[in-house]
């Protein structure tokens, strides 16, 4: 099941506050970016976020679930009302996935 232009919109409206926050279509679901980092996919109407040792540290309750067959872990994040938490996390992740050292790209 593909998700909903409708829950995309919502859901980044709702971490608007963390940065510029820009939806792709992939594949028939959506990547998420926010300012310009790659940090989450929206997969059958569901937000997954990508996992990083600062998320971890902040948010060691959310459940880790992939986000489609053969996937790596992601946190699942049921509660996207919760603008705040939400923001935060984002806001963490983004830090994090910054720090990490760039993958050269194969040619």
């Amino acid at each position: 099941m593909a998700s909903r232009a409708d829950f995309v919109e919502y859901v980044a409206e709702q971490m608007q506050q963390a940065g510029s926050i820009r939806s792709k279509k992939m594949f028939g679901e959506y990547g998420l970016y926010c300012d310009g980092v790659f940090f989450a996919v929206i997969c059958d109407d569901q937000l997954f976020v990508k996992i990083t040792p600062q998320g971890e540290a902040a948010f060691p309750d959310l459940p880790k679930a992939p986000p489609y067959p053969g996937a790596r872990d992601s946190f699942l994040v049921e509660d996207v009302d919760d603008r705040e938490r939400l923001t935060a996390l984002v806001q963490i992740t983004c830090d994090g996935l910054r720090q990490q050292p760039t993958k050269k790209r194969r040619k």
